[in-house]
Formats: C-alpha cells, sequence, structure tokens
C-alpha cells in the first residue's frame, strides 16, 4: 500500500493546492478530511466532491457540530473563558476538535502523517501540532504553506496549471476563520490599527446602532449548561445557535482588539461573537448568585488560566485536564434562569433566579425583616482592619 497522508481539508485555495503539491511531493495519496464547526458557507457535499477532484484518493466530511457546542463551547461557557478578558476563543476551541478527527482519520486510514495548511506566523500551526502530538504521538506533520513558504501567487500558478475547480479570482480581503462560537477576521486595511472596522467586515452581527425593539430572553442553566430558552428546551447546538441569531441581530458581541499571539506578535482581531457573549454574560451573572465568595474569586483565577492554556494549543495537557475538573465541581449549584435584554449592541442582566441562590433577602434588605444582626458588625471591622492599624503605627513611630 502506498504511504497516506491525512490532510485537514477547508476547501479552499490552500488546502485544495495542497492534495496534488503532497502527492508530488511525496508519492503519498491524500485522504482530505473536512470538519464542519458550523463555519457555514458551503455544503459539506460539495466540499468533498471538490476534495476528489482535486486529487484525493479519499474524502472525510464530518458535521461535528453537535460536538463542538457540547464538548468545546459548553466547557468554555462553564469557564467564562475570555483570552485576555475579551476574546471568547472562537478559532482555539475548533482546533483541538479537527485534531482529533484528523487524528482518527489517520489511524482508520493506516496514515502515518497528518497535513495542515497554516503559516509560520499563526497560532492555528501550534494548536493543530500539538493537538496531533498529544493525541497521535507516533504522527509526522506536514505543513508545506510553512515549511516551503507557498505564496498565494504559486498557489493560484499551481491551481491553474493543473486545472483545479477553485476559483482564483473571488478574493476577500480579509483572512476569516468562523464558527458556531463566533467568527474572526484579520488582515488587509484591518493591520492598520489606527483604522476603523467597518460594515462590510460583519457577517454574524448587525449594526448596533440601527433602531430596533429591545428582546427579552430567558436563559434556564443546569449546573452551568444552558438547557432553554424563554421555557423552551435546547440542546448546547439550538442554545448557540439561536442566541447567534437573536443576539446578533442586536448587533451584541463586536470586538476589536489587539492580541498577544503565541508566536510572540501582536495581531489586530475583529471577532463576533454573539451567542457566546450573550452566554457568558448570562453564566456570570448565574454564578455571582450561586458560587460562595472565596470560590467565585479563585475560579476567576483558574478560568483566566484555563483561556490562556486554551490559546495556546494545550486542550489535551495535564493541567488543562486538572482545571475542567476543577471547574466542573464549581458548576454543581450554577442552576437557575438569568432573564436579559438583548439590545443595540449589548446584553444586560435583568432578573436572576434560583433554588441554589446563596442570595437571601432577608439578610440584605435594609427594610423591616432584617435578619442582619448588624451589632456584630464593629467588632469584626476592629479585628479586620487590626493588621494594617498594626503596621500603620510601626510606621508613625519610625
Amino acid at each position: 500500500m502506498s504511504d497516506r497522508v491525512v490532510l485537514a481539508y477547508s476547501g479552499g485555495l490552500d488546502t485544495s493546492v495542497a492534495i496534488g503539491w503532497i502527492a508530488e511531493e511525496t508519492n503519498a495519496e491524500v485522504i482530505a478530511v473536512a470538519v464542519d464547526v458550523g463555519q457555514g458557507g458551503e455544503d459539506l457535499e460539495t466540499i468533498r466532491k471538490r476534495a476528489l477532484a482535486c486529487g484525493a484518493v479519499e474524502a472525510v466530511v464530518a458535521d461535528a457540530r453537535a460536538e463542538f457546542a457540547e464538548n468545546y463551547c459548553v466547557p468554555a461557557l462553564r469557564a467564562n473563558a475570555m483570552y485576555m478578558d475579551q476574546y471568547p476563543l472562537v478559532s482555539a476551541l475548533s482546533r483541538p476538535l479537527i485534531a482529533k478527527h484528523l487524528t482518527e482519520a489517520a489511524r482508520e486510514h493506516g496514515a502515518d502523517t497528518v497535513a495542515h495548511g497554516c503559516t509560520g506566523k499563526g497560532n492555528d500551526q501550534v494548536r493543530f501540532e500539538v493537538g496531533i502530538g498529544a493525541l497521535a504521538p507516533e504522527t509526522k506533520v506536514l505543513a508545506p504553506v510553512r515549511d516551503f513558504a507557498w505564496t498565494r501567487e504559486k498557489a493560484i500558478a499551481w491551481a491553474e496549471r493543473n486545472g483545479l475547480p477553485i476559483d482564483v479570482d473571488n478574493k476577500s480581503p480579509y483572512s476569516i476563520d468562523q464558527n458556531l462560537w463566533g467568527r474572526a477576521v484579520e488582515t488587509g486595511f484591518l493591520e492598520d490599527i489606527w483604522n476603523a472596522p467597518i460594515e462590510d467586515v460583519y457577517s454574524y452581527t448587525e449594526n448596533p446602532a440601527l433602531e430596533r425593539e429591545p428582546d427579552e430572553v430567558v436563559i434556564t442553566f443546569d449546573q452551568g449548561v444552558p438547557v432553554a430558552l424563554d421555557g423552551t428546551a435546547v440542546t448546547p447546538l439550538q442554545a448557540v445557535t439561536e442566541l447567534n441569531r437573536r443576539a446578533g441581530a442586536q448587533g451584541v458581541g463586536r470586538l476589536d482588539m489587539v492580541e498577544d499571539r503565541l508566536v510572540g506578535i501582536k495581531s489586530r482581531e475583529i471577532y463576533e461573537a454573539p451567542g457566546a457573549i450573550a452566554l457568558i454574560t448570562a453564566h456570570r451573572e448565574l454564578e455571582a448568585v450561586t458560587l460562595e465568595r472565596d470560590l467565585a474569586r479563585f475560579k476567576r483565577t483558574v478560568q483566566q488560566r484555563w483561556a490562556e492554556l486554551v490559546y495556546d494549543g494545550l486542550w489535551f495537557s495535564p493541567l488543562k485536564n486538572s482545571l475542567d475538573a476543577f471547574i466542573a465541581d464549581t458548576q454543581r449549584h450554577v442552576s437557575g434562569r438569568i432573564r436579559m435584554t438583548l439590545h443595540n449592541g449589548t446584553a444586560v442582566v435583568t432578573g436572576r433566579s434560583s433554588e441554589q441562590s446563596l442570595y437571601d433577602f432577608n439578610l440584605a434588605t435594609y427594610d423591616e425583616g432584617d435578619s442582619f444582626d448588624q451589632g456584630l458588625a464593629k467588632g469584626f471591622v476592629q479585628l479586620w482592619g487590626l493588621p494594617s492599624k498594626i503596621a500603620a503605627k510601626r510606621e508613625q513611630d519610625l
């Protein structure tokens, strides 16, 4: 049997050219693997046929949207994961899932090499290769765009010379990656960080400045997982999809940031994540009601580190696995309902309800029925401030 290479296939120019190039350079048979994580665009059957037309001996397509929502988006939600306190890990979440499908295909088809189309300047080369190494340490990796200095011009020339069924003229001015959890846009005029984004950058969200009626939604959570919208039961996939639609229609979830890439450079990114931002906002508020103070404080430290690990391609690392166990334990009581108003680019919580709530009305109220013994506060304040008072006295005596 010939050597075989499994290629992460998107259906675009670079990975379509890579099929023939890998076959020519290595004499290997190429199995194209396309994974649907909710990126939209062409249907899987069209992508499968294109891969075969470009020379793949076999094309595997996988509808992984439900798997992505349940096993990747939900953990990110329960972690309130926001890299640099802004980015909800749009692309970073999909890469370990794609790596998983690539390694499974490699084993199934007897391939000893996995190939991807990432450049040497981005984060995804790390996420794919570290993920593949963790899942299948014996597997080799081929990265033709990075390792052989491909340019778009070389790819177009190859496609034209070999008659590949690729539209090489319809070139977006942006580099775009999108999935169920959100959409990432970069390059083009956005690389000048003084330039403001224009409306044609966006696809998942409407202009938040447009006049419209507000949209009120009630999100029900069970142990940190969204299980109903407005009282109607939903799966995680349905919850994210519907909130992408409703929050996106209100212009919620637009982000413009300069982020620190793993490879050591800064990059300007435009993100749209309407469903993710709405869900994380609601989930955080439910945690504020149901998590004990010290646990909530420590979880904020953990979830920041969790987001950094996932961004850095360490989804399968021992530390991330241990943090998963901690976060899962924190969610035991994160059940209840959050009422939220979506309007003109904002997602504002207006109501909270939980049988697991730690909010005690009688302790919190300043009106009749107050059960808080204020007489205990004087001594508490004195003891709480005693170390600072002693230190301050020492400074005065010097």
